[in-house]
């Protein structure tokens, strides 16, 4: 005959949706009540997916202590987050980030994420709470830049919390895998990564998180773009004109994007030597002023090369906190406080201009994705717009 001991031996075995470990084991079982042919499980879960309940309501109800009895299952669990967007075609897997600040780049190699970092910190340094997402899956550099290579990540529920270092939340996928280990992905692997980086990470409620993106103009910024709508693009280049033209093509896709650009940030420009603390020209300065004109934008910052710079990239120790009277940190400071003016200035940013038509798993060439597409070219031509998705009106 069943009885409540019964039940919970069961239930023992059934695995919480994704982990090794059963429902018992985590403490999710709060209470089971057993009224003649009518039972009563009180389960508190930490998952908001729909997908998980309906996992546990099917393994429980196919209890064999179970059968025939009423069951009566009760789930406690975390409020679904609502999306803050100013349109109800956008998309915000992440509403409790105020801002999004994109840092890209046309090519490698042009001191990206030692932007990302040292940026980040001249923003917390003026009071914002502030993450970095290293989205730069291929180079995920941030964790021995900001001196977390090694470090255990702690696991909350079925969410990963962020390391924390100078004052800045940090995610790499450089601290959830082995050091030195290659990913060798197609681009739906790192579409998909870089949603679980944004939804998946328990995420505070931040004013700024800069995300460090893999160069170039691909599968991973238009993702993140359709993810989260970003507030800002800033694009990080090295003065010579082959890393100019390069640029051109990552500013033409925050334009694309529909992403306000911030700025630009000019890396390589000049050298300091750290003897007599002059100066040079060696690789041209100032070719940016140019570009950003063009892009009706402005630099952000003109940053020397200056070996304390690479020194502190190396360590863990970044300039902006380890040596902020240097000029480097200085001029760090000062694009920090041009992006903040910026961001402050910009109208609620949306991305439904940028949402694919298709839902997931629907060909566009089936008859159910050219029904689609015909209704929303409809949809396009009685509002006005030019149905290219430009968000012209």
């Amino acid at each position: 005959m069943t009885n409540v001991e019964i039940i919970k031996k069961e239930l023992e075995n059934i695995k919480y949706p994704g982990f090794a470990k059963s429902i018992v084991e985590f403490g999710f079982v709060k209470e089971v009540q057993l009224d003649g042919n009518n039972c009563f499980i009180n389960l508190d879960i930490t998952s908001t997916a729909p997908e998980v309940e309906a996992q546990l309501r099917k393994e429980i109800t196919a209890l064999k202590s179970l059968s025939g009895i009423n069951v009566t299952l009760n789930f406690n669990k975390p409020k679904e987050q609502v999306q803050q967007s100013n349109s109800v075609s956008g998309k915000n897997i992440a509403p409790q980030i105020k801002k999004v600040v994109m840092v890209s780049s046309g090519k490698g190699g042009v001191g990206k994420s030692t932007t990302t970092v040292n940026l980040a910190i001249a923003t917390a340094m003026q009071g914002k709470r502030v993450g970095i997402l290293d989205a730069d899956i291929y180079g995920p550099n941030i964790p021995r830049m900001m001196g977390l290579n090694g470090k255990e990540v702690e696991i909350v529920g079925d969410k990963a919390k962020p390391l924390n270092a100078y004052g800045v939340d940090v995610m790499s996928m450089g601290i959830l895998m082995e050091e030195g280990q290659a990913l060798i992905w197609r681009g739906a692997m790192i579409m998909k990564a870089i949603q679980q980086l944004l939804r998946d990470i328990l995420w505070e409620e931040l004013d700024i998180l800069f995300i460090d993106m893999p160069p170039g103009t691909g599968d991973a910024q238009l993702t993140l773009a359709q993810s989260v709508p970003v507030s800002a693009g800033i694009n990080v280049t090295t003065p010579q004109h082959v890393a100019l033209d390069d640029s051109r093509r990552s500013l033409d896709m925050f334009k694309k994007l529909h992403i306000p650009v911030a700025g630009i940030v000019e890396n390589m420009s000049g050298f300091i030597c750290p003897s007599c603390k002059t100066e040079s020209d060696i690789f041209g300065m100032g070719t940016c002023e140019e570009l950003a004109k063009q892009y009706n934008t402005q630099v952000l910052g003109n940053l020397p090369i200056e070996p304390a710079i690479r020194e502190g990239g190396d360590s863990g120790k970044p300039i902006v906190y380890f040596n902020p009277e240097s000029i480097s940190a200085k001029r760090y400071m000062i694009a920090a406080d041009k992006l903040i003016s910026f961001l402050n200035s910009q109208d609620e940013v949306s991305n439904a201009a940028i949402q694919p038509i298709m839902p997931a798993g629907v060909s566009a060439c089936s008859p159910e994705g050219q029904k689609i597409k015909e209704e929303h070219e409809k949809a396009q031509k009685s509002s006005g717009s030019c149905g290219t998705g430009c968000g012209c009106h």
